[in-house]
C-alpha cells in the first residue's frame, strides 16, 4: 500500500534561482530604459529683471521638455512673477501684482531652423490698486500659438495669445515676443 503523501514545493527554493537568473536582464533593462529617457529631457525657463524709476518686474519661469523625436517635444513649465508700480506724490497710485502657475508646452521643428509651439498657461493673478484701496484675485488662461527661428537649443519668435483680455490687467498685448532655450 502506497501512502498519500502531499506534494509540496518549496517556493524560496524554486523562486530564489528563478529571480537571480532574471534579476540582471530586469535591472538592466530598467537602467536603460531610465537612462534613455533622461537623455531626451532638457531644462530650461527664463529669468526676467526689470528696474526702473518707481517701477519693479521680477519673474522667474523654469522648465522642462521631453523629446519625442527629432520633430515633437512637450513639456511643463512654472512661473512666478511680481511688478510693482508706483507714481510720484501728489498723485500717488501704486499698484502690484503677483502672478504664479503653470504651463505645457508642445513643440514641432518641421524644419531645422522652424520651430511650432503651442502653450497653455495658468496663473493665479493677486492684483492690489493702493489709490482706490481696492484688490482683485481671479485665474488667468492663456492660449499661446508661436512661431520662431530654432539654432540648436534656442528658439527666438513671436507668439500669440487666442485668449487674449485686456480687460485683464494681465498682459498688455496679445503678441508677445520670447526667446526659449533649453539644455
Amino acid at each position: 500500500m502506497i501512502k498519500n503523501t502531499p506534494f509540496r514545493i518549496d517556493f524560496k527554493s524554486v523562486l530564489l534561482p528563478i529571480f537571480m537568473l532574471f534579476s540582471p536582464l530586469i535591472f538592466a533593462q530598467q537602467k536603460n530604459s531610465k537612462s534613455d529617457f533622461w537623455n531626451d529631457v532638457q531644462f530650461g525657463g527664463g529669468i526676467g529683471v526689470s528696474v526702473g524709476s518707481d517701477y519693479t518686474d521680477v519673474s522667474l519661469a523654469p522648465s522642462a521638455i521631453y523629446n519625442f523625436n527629432d520633430y515633437f517635444a512637450a513639456g511643463v513649465g512654472l512661473q512666478g512673477s511680481f511688478i510693482k508700480v508706483r507714481t510720484r506724490e501728489p498723485y500717488y497710485n501704486g499698484y502690484k501684482s503677483y502672478l504664479y502657475g503653470g504651463s505645457l508646452i508642445g513643440l514641432f521643428t518641421p524644419f531645422e531652423q522652424i520651430q511650432l509651439s503651442a502653450e497653455l498657461e495658468q496663473l493665479r493673478v493677486n492684483q492690489e490698486f493702493s489709490e482706490i484701496d481696492y484688490s482683485r484675485n481671479f485665474w488667468n488662461t492663456a492660449l499661446y500659438f508661436g512661431l520662431g527661428y530654432h539654432s540648436d537649443n534656442v528658439t527666438v519668435g513671436i507668439r500669440y495669445n487666442v485668449l487674449y483680455d485686456e480687460k485683464d490687467l494681465v498682459y498688455s498685448e496679445a503678441f508677445m515676443p520670447f526667446v526659449r532655450i533649453y539644455f
